[in-house]
């Protein structure tokens, strides 16, 4: 069990922070909006940091409400009391100052997960909202970034060591008599600062390893994993409804093969498949695939049954000149961000799918943060009104016994948990109308 947060001021504001920071933190933290307005009007300033943990004015003001009481009967306000209304002002005000919402601290909590951990529901919400707004804005921009739990500094390593070193050798000067130069302030360095980004190229260019339980990249990272089995018969029920066989379908993603098996098991009419990994392409050829050439041939026709080599970008070009149209279409793809899924059912799910046909993806965007899960459902149903579909979520539970712990459990010999959500919002989109 993980040692109990201390929420107090004195914990969070630490001896290190310069008086600039500390000011700003002690007026979000005691809710002085007046006063706060003046030192934020730097918009720099509305996300200062404790150099040492992290706190930021978004944490301040919400920290210091304390954990809501229980709600009672079917209060509507759900434990909330009147210190948050005064914490809505603030973190209002700090959000139009220029807060970022996701900033996480030395417990690598954002505002958010703090607000939650604290049943501060209210306060939770102005924070999802904030970050709708900020990547519905970016993408507009057409300068979208996958929701980070962290600082955008790539370099925040090397800050944290050259910052020791430095502090070191302004030591020993000091006792050598010296004269020590002002250092730059220190500057908070995020837990997750190292996490290695991946790539599509760089996955695509990887050594894969399957199992039994996993398929692993070259960094052990999990592009497909066992556990997800359920969630994947979910999303055929939802995509064929009754297990209607002779449908058309397309998957983008083949991976380990788990949902095109049950898509097989329903005998489609038509099975395309596009994968771009060669390593995955060389496992789909091997003998012991129940996808190889055998499979292409037991269609009912010729072409029914295809595996597609390649970048799906590619590929849906090919069958947008075919002509091809499909009753199911599934998304699945790795190291690829939002706006990657974000184009897809914008700009090619309009004219591959059927009519009455449906579109759903394995929905895992941002699912190792519950705000960011939070946040990227709102601005799918956005984007997917953009492209006129309507979009409905099938909430299910997901077993977490074995995935509540890194390099445990499922995560045996994975480098990273990518799932800590104890609830799975399946996507189900159709054509308005």
């Amino acid at each position: 069990m993980p040692a109990p947060i201390d929420d107090s001021l004195e914990a969070r504001v630490s001896p290190e922070c310069p008086q600039e920071t500390r000011d700003v933190l002690y007026h979000a933290w005691g809710h002085d909006l007046s006063g706060l307005k003046k030192l934020v009007n730097d918009r720099s300033k509305a996300s200062l940091q404790d150099p040492k943990t992290g706190e930021t004015p978004l944490h301040a003001a919400i920290r210091a409400c304390g954990p809501a009481d229980e709600p009672s009967g079917e209060e509507e306000d759900e434990g909330e009391d009147g210190c948050v209304e005064e914490a809505r002002e603030v973190v209002n005000q700090l959000f139009f100052s220029g807060a970022i919402w996701n900033d996480v601290d030395a417990n690598n909590e954002t505002p958010a997960c703090v607000a939650y951990r604290l049943g501060r529901k209210t306060l939770y919400n102005l924070c999802v909202d904030a970050g709708v707004r900020a990547e519905i804005l970016l993408a507009l921009m057409d300068g979208y970034e996958e929701l980070s739990s962290g600082g955008d500094d790539e370099d925040d390593d090397e800050t944290m060591q050259d910052q020791e070193q430095e502090a070191a050798t302004d030591e020993a000067k000091a006792q050598d008599g010296e004269v020590v130069e002002a250092a730059e302030p220190l500057k908070f360095v995020p837990p997750d600062a190292n996490e290695k980004p991946v790539t599509s190229e760089e996955y695509l260019q990887s050594d894969l390893t399957y199992d039994d339980n996993k398929l692993l990249d070259s960094d052990l990272n999990g592009v497909m994993m066992a556990w997800e089995t359920d969630i994947m018969r979910r999303s055929v029920a939802a995509l064929i409804p009754d297990a209607q066989p002779g449908k058309r379908i397309l998957n983008i993603g083949f991976g380990m093969g788990i949902i095109d098996g049950m898509f097989a098991e329903l005998k489609p009419s038509k099975h395309h498949i596009i994968e771009a990994h060669p390593a995955v392409l060389k496992h789909i050829s091997s003998p012991e695939s129940k996808f190889g050439a055998s499979w292409e041939k037991s269609g009912p026709e010729e072409g029914a049954y295809k595996v597609f080599g390649g970048k799906w970008q590619e590929a849906v070009l090919q069958l947008l000149e075919q002509g091809e149209l499909y009753d199911a279409i599934y998304f699945d793809t790795f190291g690829e961000d939002y706006s990657q899924l974000r184009m897809c059912f914008m700009e090619y799910v309009p004219a591959l799918l059927d009519q009455e046909g449906r579109f759903s993806f394995f929905n895992g965007l941002g699912a190792d943060r519950r705000v960011c899960y939070d946040v990227y459902t709102k601005v799918v149903e956005m984007h997917c009104a953009d492209a006129g579909l309507d979009v409905e979520w099938e909430e299910s539970d997901v077993d977490m016994a074995k995935l509540n712990q890194d390099g445990e459990g499922e995560w045996e010999g994975v480098r990273r948990r990518y799932w800590t959500l104890d609830k799975y919002r399946l996507p189900v989109c159709t054509f308005m109308g």
